[in-house]
């Protein structure tokens, strides 16, 4: 993984609402789970593809070159596009973010790679 997820403070707040992951440039880029596309196109600098899930999921998978359409489905492991350039990530890099009822969560979550959080002892005595 080159880049954490890293909740903001706020809704406004900095943080970064996704994970970054190694890609070959130009390479297919996958759905990561069945649905249906909500979003293909171009956000200010960087095309991306967001696709509609079961259970209040919305994933966005960016930069991504997609010739689909909203309303067309999709199923786990298909291509949706191809690994482009522009935004925030680096060259050869896949930003995934996962929104759940509309609320920004770690996509680690859904595929058991989110470290527990173990409590420490606060002090002595």
């Amino acid at each position: 993984m080159l880049a954490a997820y890293r909740a903001p403070a706020h809704a406004y707040g900095a943080g970064h609402r996704g994970i970054d992951v190694a890609a070959s440039p130009g390479g297919e880029v996958h759905a990561p789970a069945d649905g249906i596309v909500a979003f293909s196109g171009t956000v200010v600098d960087r095309p991306l593809v967001t696709i509609r899930h079961d259970d209040g999921l919305v994933s966005t998978l960016e930069p991504v070159m997609s010739a689909l359409l909203p309303g067309d489905a999709v199923h786990r492991g298909q291509p949706v596009g191809a690994l482009a350039s522009g935004g925030h990530t680096p060259p050869g890099a896949l930003h995934l973010g996962v929104r759940l009822n509309g609320a920004y969560i770690n996509p680690l979550l859904l595929y058991g790679g989110a470290p527990r959080a173990v409590l420490l002892p606060c002090c002595d005595g």
